[in-house]
C-alpha cells in the first residue's frame, strides 16, 4: 500500500525498486514506442506517424546545426511531459507500458549524457583554448549544411568543395605563417587543436551510435533489452532526486491504471480508439403475471450479473481456443471536448490515487443516467497481437420511466505507426565501379559523418540548460491530450486478421450481455417476451458486423 511522505504527496509506490521493463503480452507496442529513444533518424520522421486526429509538430530553431535527431527531441518531450512538474494529466495507454517507455527515455538520456560529458571536455580542451579556429570551422560546416537543404545539387557540391578549399587552405598556412615565436604555435594550434577535436569527438561519437543502434534494433527484436536508470532508485535517505524521480514513476504507473476515462465525441473514447459500432436492446418494464408488481432492482444489478458472466468469456463449450482471459473493468466516462488540448481527472472525497471508490461507481451507475455528470460503462477487453490491437466492448444500463436500455458500443485501438517498428539501416551511398563504370556498388558508410559529429559537439556545452538548446535548435510539440499509445495509434481496419478479430468479439459479447440481462429480469418478474424478440432482432444485425463511424450523425 502506498503512504503519505513528509511534503504531504502520496507515495504511490511500496518503496524504492529497480524499475523493471516490459509487461508480459504488451511487449511489441511498448518495444516499438520505447525504441524511438534510441533513434538517430532526422526529427521529422515522426510527422510520418501523425494520424487523422492527433498531430505532433516539430518546432524549429534558429540555427540548424543545433537541431536535435528524433531520440534526443522524442526523449526531452516524453520526459518532460510525463514527469515535468506540475504536468497535466495523461491518457491511459491500453496495450502498452508508459513507465517502461520512459524508463527507456531515461535510460537514453543517461547515455547522451555521459557522451556528453566527454565532448564537454573536448570541446574545453580543443574548442574554447583555440576559438578563433573553432568558430571558423564551426561556420563553414553550418554554411555547408544550409546549402545541403537547397535542391540544386550544384549548390550543395559548392558547399563541400569549400569545406575542401578551406582545409587545403589552412594545410598550407600551418607552413608559412607570418607570426613567429608564441603567436606562431598558438595559430598552428587554432588550426590543428579543432581538427584533432574533431577526430576525438568522432570516436566517441561512433561507440554510443553504435551502442544505441543496438538497443534500438534489440527492443525490435523483443531481445530484453533492459533500461538500465540507477538515479531512480535511492541508495540513502538523502538522495531527494532520486526519490523524487522513483515516486514521479510510480505516479505515472498508478494513473495508467486509473478506471476514469474521457469520450471525446467522433474521437471515442481517449485511449480506447473510436466507436465502430453500436448496439441497443430497450423495451418497457411490464410484470410477468398481470396483476402483480414487478421486484424492484437497479441497474447496478444487471451490471453485475453482466460482469459475472463476461468474466466467464474465455471458457466456450468447445475446446477450439477462442477468447484470451478479457479484463473486465467499471469505468466512469467524463465527456470532453472534440478538440480538446486537455483533460480533468474526477476529484473529491471518491477518489483516491487515481481511482474512482466503489461505492461512488456504483452511485454513478444508479443515479447519474440523464443530464450532466459523469456515466457508469462496464467494460470488456482483450490486448491482442502482443499489444498492438486493443478491443473495448462497453456496456452501459440505463432506466427511464418504465424502459430499461441496455447498450452495447465496440471500440477498436489500432497497432502503432510502421515507423516505430522499422529498424535501423547502415547509411549506404551509390557510387559507380571504377573500371566498369556502367555498374553501380553500394558503399556504408561511417554511422556518424563530419557534419553529425560537429552537431553533437556544439550541443555538448548547452545539454545542461534544454531551454537555451530549445531556443537554438528547436524541439519536438506532442499532440494533446497526450498518452503514448493512442496518439500513435493506426486504424485496425488496413489489417484483414486484426479487422476480423474486432468483428467477431462482438457477437459473443452481445450475447453474454443479453443473457445475462434476461436472468436479471426473469428473476424479478418482468416480463421478458418483448426483451426476447428485441434480442433476435440485434441478433441478427449484429451477424452482418461492420465497422462504422459509430459518433458520426449524419
Amino acid at each position: 500500500m502506498g503512504a503519505t511522505v513528509a511534503d504531504g504527496s502520496f507515495d504511490f509506490s511500496p518503496g524504492a525498486q529497480v524499475p523493471l521493463s516490459g509487461a508480459g503480452g504488451q511487449t511489441a507496442a511498448t518495444n516499438a514506442l520505447a525504441s524511438v529513444a534510441y533513434r538517430d533518424s532526422p526529427v521529422e520522421k515522426i510527422l510520418d506517424a501523425n494520424n487523422e486526429w492527433h498531430e505532433s509538430a516539430v518546432k524549429k530553431g534558429k540555427l540548424s546545426l543545433f537541431a536535435p535527431n528524433l531520440g534526443e527531441a522524442f526523449c526531452a518531450a516524453v520526459e518532460a511531459r510525463m514527469l515535468g512538474a506540475g504536468r497535466k494529466p495523461l491518457i491511459q495507454s491500453f496495450g502498452a507500458e508508459p513507465q517502461t517507455v520512459v524508463e527507456h527515455c531515461l535510460a537514453a538520456s543517461r547515455i547522451r549524457k555521459q557522451r556528453d560529458r566527454k565532448l564537454r571536455l573536448i570541446t574545453v580542451v580543443c574548442g574554447i583554448l583555440f576559438l578563433p579556429g573553432t568558430l571558423l570551422w564551426i561556420g563553414l560546416f553550418q554554411l555547408r549544411k544550409s546549402l545541403a537543404k537547397s535542391e540544386n545539387s550544384r549548390t550543395t557540391w559548392m558547399g563541400t568543395a569549400l569545406l575542401v578549399a578551406i582545409g587545403i587552405a589552412a594545410a598550407v598556412l600551418m607552413f608559412r605563417l607570418p607570426f613567429t615565436g608564441f603567436w606562431g604555435y598558438y595559430l598552428r594550434g587554432v588550426i590543428i587543436a579543432p581538427v584533432a577535436g574533431w577526430y576525438l569527438a568522432r570516436r566517441i561519437c561512433e561507440g554510443v551510435a553504435a551502442d544505441m543502434r543496438a538497443r534500438w534494433d534489440g527492443l525490435l527484436d523483443g531481445g530484453g533489452v533492459g533500461a538500465k536508470i540507477p538515479e531512480a532508485v535511492p541508495a540513502n535517505p538523502g538522495e531527494t532526486a532520486a526519490e523524487e524521480l522513483r515516486q514521479q514513476l510510480a505516479r505515472l504507473t498508478a494513473e495508467d491504471r486509473s478506471n476514469s476515462v474521457f469520450y471525446a465525441g467522433p474521437k471515442g473514447i481517449l485511449g480506447m480508439g473510436t466507436r465502430w459500432g453500436s448496439w441497443q436492446l430497450a423495451e418497457e418494464l411490464s410484470p410477468a403475471t398481470p396483476g402483480t408488481d414487478i421486484n424492484p432492482f437497479r441497474s447496478w444489478d444487471v451490471i453485475r450479473e453482466i460482469e459475472k458472466q463476461l468474466s466467464q468469456l474465455h471458457r466456450g463449450p468447445l475446446h477450439t481456443g477462442g477468447f484470451p482471459t478479457p479484463s473486465v473493468k467499471h469505468w466512469v466516462v467524463s465527456p470532453v471536448g472534440e478538440g480538446a488540448k486537455e483533460v480533468a481527472r474526477p476529484a473529491g472525497g471518491g477518489v483516491d490515487t487515481f481511482q474512482v471508490s466503489p461505492q461512488e461507481v456504483t452511485r454513478i451507475c444508479n443515479e447519474q443516467q440523464f443530464s450532466n455528470g459523469n456515466r457508469h460503462y462496464l467494460g470488456v477487453q482483450f490486448t491482442l497481437w502482443d499489444g498492438q490491437l486493443v478491443i473495448t466492448m462497453m456496456v452501459t444500463v440505463t432506466v427511464l420511466y418504465q424502459t430499461l436500455r441496455i447498450e452495447v458500443t465496440g471500440h477498436a485501438l489500432g497497432p502503432v505507426h510502421g515507423l516505430f517498428t522499422s529498424k535501423s539501416a547502415p547509411k549506404t551511398v551509390e557510387v559507380a565501379k571504377t573500371v566498369r563504370f556502367w555498374e553501380t556498388v553500394e558503399n556504408t558508410l561511417p554511422l556518424v559523418d563530419a557534419t553529425e559529429v560537429v552537431r553533437l559537439a556544439v550541443r555538448a556545452p548547452l545539454t545542461w540548460y534544454p531551454p537555451l538548446l530549445n531556443f537554438l535548435g528547436g524541439k519536438l510539440a506532442l499532440p494533446e491530450p497526450f498518452g503514448v499509445r493512442h496518439v500513435w495509434a493506426g486504424q485496425p481496419w488496413r489489417h484483414r486478421f486484426m479487422a476480423d478479430d474486432a468483428l467477431r468479439a462482438a457477437t459473443p459479447v452481445l450475447r453474454v450481455v443479453h443473457s445475462a440481462a434476461m436472468k436479471v429480469l426473469a428473476d424479478n418478474n418482468v416480463d421478458t417476451e418483448r426483451f426476447t424478440n428485441r434480442s433476435m432482432i440485434v441478433s441478427g444485425m449484429v451477424q452482418d458486423a461492420a465497422p462504422r463511424k459509430a459518433d458520426v450523425y449524419e
